[in-house]
């Protein structure tokens, strides 16, 4: 798979239909899930990884509905909305891994908007009076005081990087 898909109005690259096919089924995908919507100003070097996407003031986070591509036009509502939001585009990126869509409004061509899937939250377990179990390939950690108990089970690879590591 492919990290990036480009589409761009204008384009004479010959995957550029099959690209915003791509990009089309993604945003659809997107339908009853929670995104992150934000808008930067794109630096003078034209550079989109130079921006910081860490939230700011009107940044939003809401559950997409009804996301859908007519055209070159992005639509889609907001909860409770009764207007259909909607963004003309000349530029589209898809970063897959990371589940990002960057759009390059047409009417404001100075503007990139980044809508993504929210960034994931680990849940640290802190265990402190522990005791540890070793049998084979799996380590166990159990805490009587919190009623806790981890099991991780380790390829023999896993094994010998963890051996190196202590």
């Amino acid at each position: 798979m492919q990290l990036k898909t480009i589409w761009q109005l204008g384009s004479n690259n010959p995957e550029n239909p099959n690209n915003l096919d791509t990009i089309r089924k993604w945003w659809t995908d997107l339908a009853n899930k929670e995104i992150t919507r934000g808008q930067r100003l794109i630096p003078p070097s034209g550079d989109i990884t130079e921006l910081d996407w860490k939230p700011q003031r009107f940044d939003e986070i809401f559950q997409i509905a009804k996301p859908e591509v007519r055209g070159i036009t992005l639509y889609w509502y907001k909860p409770n909305a009764l207007e259909e939001s909607n963004t003309t585009v000349q530029k589209l990126e898809l970063h897959h891994s990371r589940q990002e869509l960057y759009i390059f409004p047409k009417s404001q061509q100075q503007l990139v908007i980044r809508v993504a899937l929210p960034e994931i939250k680990y849940q640290r377990i802190e265990i402190n009076n522990h005791e540890i179990l070793v049998e084979q390939n799996r380590i166990l950690f159990q805490d009587n005081k919190q009623l806790l108990e981890v099991q991780i089970q380790l390829t023999s690879e896993q094994l010998n990087d963890l051996k190196g590591k202590l």
